[in-house]
């Protein structure tokens, strides 16, 4: 009697230890498939969508047409003027703005915000006179396949503080320290005015999504290594 009771314990344990398992691995098939599930989830809300140049977009200016009549309206020469006006660009907190090529043009010339990451509108300071507002701008999404290409659509990311470089064709490299933003009208042709007794970089792209607005980042001139 006693062993016939023995043999029932050991099956019972035996169903009980089986059944025990079965719901294990039933749930750790649940959870992987759980978890796989949320991963692509979560890859899938990563992904963005492609960014393209709206035609709303397209059809507005891209900045004003250049600085003041008659001439930047800055103050005179700090180092000799090199020999041509084209820059280079290099902001360390932006992904795409990387030792770029900046023309000086129109703010109508639509040719040259198309094919560069932006440009130096004309009769705005240069970064080799005393004072300056070397006025920049460039298109948030640009065209895919240019170097206008998603060029300013991080400039929202500048904070005080952060870093600006310019190069002119002697090679002499200008830093420049991020200390303002503004965001202005179309209208607002003030911001491309120098300050007296200061040497600043001014960075303008359009407000997302509507691009009524202009933001413009203001850094000033610290160091200069020729």
């Amino acid at each position: 009697m006693r062993l016939k009771n023995l043999v029932l314990i050991v099956a019972a344990l035996a169903i009980v230890v089986a059944l025990a398992a079965c719901s294990s691995a039933g749930q750790s098939s649940s959870g992987g498939k759980d978890q796989g599930k949320k991963a692509s989830q979560e890859q899938a809300q990563k992904k963005e969508p492609p960014k393209k140049m709206s035609d709303e977009a397209k059809s507005k200016q891209v900045a004003p047409k250049e600085g003041a009549e008659g001439g930047p309206g800055n103050g005179e020469n700090k180092l000799k003027p090199p020999k041509n006006d084209t820059l280079k660009l290099t902001i360390p907190a932006m992904k795409r703005i990387k030792n770029d090529t900046i023309p000086t043009g129109l703010g109508t010339n639509m040719k040259l915000f198309h094919d560069y990451a932006a440009v130096h509108l004309k009769r705005t300071g240069f970064p080799w006179q005393k004072t300056a507002n070397v006025y920049i701008a460039g298109h948030r999404i640009g065209f895919p396949g240019t170097n206008s290409n998603l060029a300013f659509y991080d400039l929202e990311d500048l904070k005080n503080g952060d870093k600006v470089y310019l190069k002119d064709a002697d090679g002499r490299q200008y830093t420049y320290v991020i200390y303002k933003k503004l965001i202005v009208p179309p209208t607002n042709l003030s911001v491309l005015k120098p300050i007296k007794g200061k040497n600043i970089v001014s960075l303008q792209t359009c407000t997302l999504p509507d691009y009524t607005q202009r933001v413009v980042y203001r850094a000033e001139l610290k160091d200069i290594k020729t």
